[in-house]
């Protein structure tokens, strides 16, 4: 048999030989597969196997001569170029998770690490927390725009402004200018969640906040580097600052070096890639990407239909969203979708405000989920579609509206309601269901899984983290060892999804016993309201917050809600279950 096999200098007809088949002294030269029950060889163009008088395989390796790669589109350069770009981001996680120090980032994995071109535009990341990836751009961008032609090789800048590209304070990005001959090429950057960052409670996500000086430091473009030389001293003065200071300044230091030295290493990485192929030929590709990225969601667009949702989130806020769809009449003509918040809720009393970086992500996120190809998440996603957010709205607030729990919980109501417009995915849990709890000494925050929704050709998950969070549980040991708390159970609720052709996904419950008095607080969502059903599908079933008492009295808590835990209280959380797709 024969098979067309892409080698460096391209495509060429492969024969495919049975090992077993073969006789002593038979000579193959490449290309040429030899096969057998429990491994594959690949003799490679230019290179020759001798079978031995034992059955073994002698291979004679020559040198192939290297096909330089052009900058013009090559598809399978395209899909080397993009999982190159990938793997850059890929391993700067792996750096700033072993080198981190706190839970929330070593344990949690509640970071993430992306590349972008010298605009500041997305070309690649790892697969971890969308809702960072999507709105990173932006904080890259303020950058940009705060120190523009004074960015010199070595600087290092932090941000955490909502106002400025970020999300929510414990989110603080690490930014750093990679250069090549002088030239500013790429920016390399790592967000991380800070287990506390000051602000009105331990673990900097309050549950009543309506200022954002309550919910912690902000930190606005801050060079934390210059000229390879960490300012130590700014930082700390900055995390000091009254009338709430961050209360474990030392874990916040060595968690920015962490992320620093992921960027480092991002930085050499892309390096070696400008010195392997060039500099022109990465430039290109990082358009390249981008632009395969844009027709794909160009091409979606035509098989997809527009419509209107409106979600209603507990306390009465509700977001809205249009999503018409612009189809071209001519041949050359690109689809184009208008994806319309009008509507949506003015800016809450509240901490439910979502950055525009945070909209803006969700609808990234909720695009690249249609695409069903191997494609690094990146700006070109965004091209075919024009996003409008209305000012002074739950979706874009002002300075000082408080945003710690935009970031969390509106973001995921958001998602929600573009798959709800798009008729494609019921509602999920809605909710990153935030748990904190902690004092002077420890700060702990979590994120707890639930129910997804159903579709047209599948059932929800049962008890998992969906769409803008991608974090994970601290091992139990390792929670119990670092904290004074005991995790009683954590279960799945079976039938808490939404019944249908398709059901909806379970939510889970948690239960957590306090060895020591802290203090705790819990955002969420989808305690009153339903996640919803589509085409006749079932709802599925609220979660619930509450405490029990040591003294045995059952004390009921509001979707956002905080409380002072005594030794033995146990504080409980049921997360809701997905809605349920199709009549049954």
């Amino acid at each position: 048999d024969r098979k067309k096999c892409y080698f460096a200098g391209g495509w060429q007809e492969t024969p495919i030989f049975l090992l077993d088949s073969l006789t002593a002294g038979q000579v193959l030269k490449g290309p040429a597969i030899i096969i057998q029950d429990t491994s594959t060889i690949l003799i490679e163009p230019s290179c020759t196997a001798t079978v031995t008088a034992y059955g073994d395989i002698e291979i004679e390796v020559q040198a192939l001569p290297v096909r330089p790669v052009g900058t013009e589109l090559d598809t399978v350069q395209l899909s080397l170029f993009g999982s190159r770009f990938m793997s850059i981001a890929e391993l700067m996680g792996r750096v700033l998770q072993r080198t981190a120090v706190s839970t929330n980032i070593k344990e949690r994995l509640d970071f993430s690490c992306a590349l972008f071109d010298s605009r500041g535009q997305l070309i690649a990341n790892a697969p971890h927390i969308p809702v960072h990836i999507g709105s990173m751009s932006d904080t890259i961008v303020a950058v940009i725009n705060d120190h523009g032609a004074t960015i010199q090789p070595g600087d290092v800048y932090l941000s955490n402004n909502p106002y400025n590209g970020g999300t929510h304070l414990p989110d603080v990005t690490a930014i750093r200018p990679v250069f090549k001959a002088q030239q500013l090429i790429a920016y390399i950057a790592a967000r991380g969640h800070h287990a506390d960052i000051g602000g009105i409670s331990p673990g900097s996500m309050p549950a009543h906040s309506q200022h954002i000086d309550e919910e912690g430091i902000v930190i606005d473009n801050l060079k934390i580097v210059s000229d390879g030389q960490f300012n130590e001293g700014a930082i700390r003065t900055l995390l000091n600052k009254q009338p709430w200071p961050a209360r474990n300044i030392d874990q916040n230091i060595a968690d920015f070096k962490a992320q620093i030295a992921a960027c480092n290493r991002g930085a050499r990485e892309l390096e070696q890639v400008c010195n392997h192929y060039g500099l022109t030929v990465v430039q290109a590709y990082m358009q390249h990407v981008q632009d395969y990225a844009a027709r794909a969601v160009a091409q979606l667009l035509n098989n997809i239909n527009g419509g209107h949702y409106r979600y209603t989130m507990d306390d009465g806020s509700h977001i809205e969203v249009t999503i018409q769809i612009s189809k071209g009449t001519h041949p050359h003509d690109q689809t184009e979708a208008h994806v319309d918040f009008t509507g949506s809720s003015a800016i809450h009393p509240g901490n439910l405000n979502a950055p525009a970086s945070v909209c803006k992500a969700a609808v990234l996120y909720v695009f690249r989920c249609l695409i069903n190809e191997d494609i690094p998440l990146n700006h070109g996603f965004l091209k075919p579609l024009k996003i409008t957010i209305p000012d002074n709205s739950i979706l874009k607030p002002n300075y000082p509206a408080a945003v710690v729990a935009g970031n969390v919980e509106t973001s995921q109501i958001i998602v929600d309601t573009l798959f709800g417009a798009l008729g494609i995915q019921a509602g999920s849990q809605g909710t990153c269901n935030n748990f904190t709890f902690g004092d002077n000494e420890h700060q702990y925050y979590e994120t707890l899984c639930g129910g997804t929704g159903a579709s047209a050709n599948y059932n929800g998950c049962d008890a998992i983290h969906s769409h803008m969070t991608n974090s994970r549980l601290t091992d139990p040991e390792v929670l119990e060892q670092r904290f004074p708390v005991l995790l009683e159970s954590f279960c799945i609720c079976k039938g808490s999804g939404g019944t249908g052709k398709h059901r909806g996904g379970n939510g889970a419950q948690r239960r957590l016993q306090f060895l020591q008095p802290m203090t705790a607080s819990i955002i969420s969502g989808q305690r009153k309201t339903t996640p919803f059903g589509l085409e006749g599908g079932k709802p599925g079933q609220c979660g619930d917050n509450f405490i029990e008492r040591i003294n045995g009295q059952i004390e009921q808590l509001s979707s956002s809600d905080q409380a002072d835990m005594e030794k033995g209280d146990v504080f409980v959380i049921t997360t809701p279950g997905g809605g349920g797709f199709g009549k049954t």
